[in-house]
């Protein structure tokens, strides 16, 4: 690990120090830690330099609305490959809460999640986006039904 200093005005150090309070952070390593990581992954994702990302995407919409509820879930099964899962909320008698987690190619991901949001219909919706990478290090695993054949694959890691 690298150590570094940092100096700041005593104003932003207040500042910051009530962020972290505010966050539960346990120090400002940490915070700072989370704000680099935040900064690097959004770099990467703006030059476009991430080939694999995974994402969440939260909306809310009206379940009386029943295209609306039409349109997400066609959406999602148009997209299967893209969706790994979704939770459903019911938050009131009228309003349901989707979360939906998203892996695959970064332009990929990026679109659907973009369409789910803007679906007439939904509200409140919100994306976080995490530029993923390939573990170098691939390995095998053998096949339930002829454990002699193996197959290779790679796993996606977080970029930063």
């Amino acid at each position: 690990m690298q150590r570094f200093t940092i100096s700041l005005d005593d104003a932003l150090a207040q500042q910051f120090d009530e962020l972290i309070a505010a966050k539960g952070y346990e120090n400002r390593s940490e915070a700072v830690r989370d704000l680099i990581r935040t900064q690097l992954g959004d770099a990467t994702l703006a030059a476009r330099t991430a080939k694999w990302a995974v994402a969440c995407v939260s909306y809310v919409y009206d379940h009386h609305e029943h295209t609306v509820a039409d349109r997400v879930m066609s959406l999602q099964h148009d997209h299967h490959d893209l969706v790994i899962t979704s939770l459903h909320t019911h938050l009131d008698h009228d309003h349901c809460l989707e979360n939906v987690v998203l892996r695959g190619p970064t332009a990929a991901v990026q679109a659907l999640a973009e369409q789910l949001v803007a679906l007439r219909g939904v509200r409140h919706g919100n994306i976080h986006l995490v530029p993923l990478g390939e573990d170098a290090h691939g390995h095998r695993h053998p096949r339930s039904h002829d454990p002699a054949t193996t197959t290779r694959h790679t796993h996606l890691k977080p970029l930063s």
